[in-house]
């Protein structure tokens, strides 16, 4: 098994063989030029996330910076918003959902290494794939952690440090993020706390 195959397929491997370093080496390069277009060049951003990434669907918005490790291990679903300063460590497969929208300094970690610092010295990482459902809204500052699934229609306060799955329909905060209550069909009449849409 290769280097490239032990990270996809969840094994310990090592990332700095040629394969993996040029790979990443590629998506910096692209990330490079997606950073430093002129605001104003959307189309020309677009088409750089489109080669990049492992599928993109009509519509999405990524506001630079953005960041990744290789971008083909990302999935994004129609209707995709990141704010600025978004980081996916994509050395597992990213899957987001429809209608997914992140606030600024959102991080996704696929990535670890191990908690004995032999093998971390060693180079040994390992990598988990992260799931975000559908018309799910991630709080400025989130990091998600390895492994970690997301429901659908899930809100994830700012700050949050997610390390577990999180069910569908749930508000969850906090570090470590946990479930403080379900969205029900009366929250749609609210826009901020009691404040009520006219």
């Amino acid at each position: 098994m290769t280097e490239k195959e032990k990270m996809l397929n969840g094994k310990p491997y090592k990332s700095f063989g040629e394969e993996l370093l040029n790979e990443r080496q590629y998506a910096k390069e692209m990330l490079f030029d997606y950073n430093n277009l002129r605001p104003g060049e959307i189309d020309k951003r677009n088409e750089i996330i489109k080669k990049l990434f492992g599928t993109t669907k009509k519509s999405f918005f990524i506001e630079p910076p953005f960041r990744c490790d290789y971008g083909y291990n990302i999935f994004i679903g129609e209707n995709f918003y990141a704010n600025y300063n978004c980081t996916i460590l994509d050395c597992a497969k990213v899957t987001i959902g429809d209608n997914v929208l992140f606030a600024p300094n959102v991080s996704l970690f696929t990535a670890g290494h191990p908690i004995h610092f032999e093998p971390r010295n060693e180079g040994i990482e390992y990598a988990f794939p992260i799931t975000i459902g559908n018309n799910v809204w991630i709080g400025g500052g989130v990091i998600i952690n390895p492994g970690v699934n997301i429901g659908d229609n899930v809100v994830i306060g700012s700050g949050s440090i997610v390390t577990k799955d999180i069910e569908a329909n749930s508000i969850a905060v906090g570090n470590p993020c946990r479930v403080i209550g379900k969205i029900t069909d009366e929250d749609k009449q609210y826009y901020f706390k009691n404040l009520k849409i006219e």
